[in-house]
């Protein structure tokens, strides 16, 4: 493998669908703190907007770079819970404050760059995907009722994905006082196409066509729109939203 130093670019488009009312997803992500985020939010009284956005602002002030003279605290992963623990209980405690809020949360999908290794975490049921040689592999495991039964063998995957229950999701950030993610530690090769998504995109398009659209030799921003066009032509059921970053020399 090329020891050469990589450079991240990113692009992001989001989209409330074509059946909600309002867009209650958020992303964030900054190039210089090598940080990307993707939340779905959920709850009633604009509750799910609140938790995502909250969630986007604090894992951002959290993985801010330090200055150059200061060492990190911690290690990598160390650093990512300590973000998703605090943004929890800004929600958690923002929703004990206020009744109509209660019980609102929020997925996570995250992903933390530093030159060639990555840090990909999650809560819930937005997927991290990484594009290799125009072969696509999911990342992350969905935090889901129906997820769990086919792991444990006890639901095959076509059934998951017309069960009436494949949108309960268990866990997520902000419903209960503490939350456990996944955490994965990746080495990133040259070329490497990272896909950060809500469920808006994946529950209308098969990896397949994810895969297909994400080889196009088109420009991030350009293979973001192309993304949230398919899945909104294909129903557009719900919010979508994704973040592509890219790895190159």
């Amino acid at each position: 493998m090329s020891t050469a130093l990589l450079h991240y670019t990113a692009a992001a488009a989001t989209d409330r669908g074509r059946k909600r009312p309002s867009n209650e997803d958020a992303f964030g992500f900054s190039i210089e703190s090598g940080v990307f985020l993707v939340c779905d939010g959920m709850g009633g009284a604009a509750g799910g907007e609140i938790a995502s956005s909250l969630a986007v602002d604090e894992m951002l002030r959290l993985l801010d770079p330090l200055p150059a003279d200061e060492k990190r605290p911690a290690t990598m992963p160390d650093m990512a819970e300590e973000a998703i623990a605090a943004a929890n209980e800004a929600i958690y405690s923002r929703s004990q404050r206020n009744y109509k809020l209660s019980g609102m949360g929020t997925t996570l999908v995250g992903l933390i760059v530093e030159e060639r290794c990555v840090w990909v975490f999650n809560v819930g049921d937005s997927r991290c995907y990484r594009l290799r040689n125009q072969n696509l592999e999911q990342i992350t495991l969905d935090h889901s009722l129906v997820e769990e039964q086919v792991r444990l063998g006890r639901m095959s995957r076509s059934e998951a994905q017309r069960s009436p229950i494949r949108n309960v999701i268990t866990r997520a950030l902000g419903t209960q006082s503490r939350v456990t993610p996944d955490i994965f530690e990746l080495e990133v090769e040259t070329g490497d196409l990272f896909l950060l998504c809500s469920d808006g995109l994946t529950r209308e398009l098969p990896d397949s066509s994810i895969q297909l659209l994400l080889c196009a030799e088109l420009p991030l921003d350009q293979l973001c729109m192309r993304l949230v066009e398919a899945a909104k032509k294909a129903g557009g059921h719900d919010n979508i939203t994704c973040i592509l970053v890219r790895a190159s020399e």
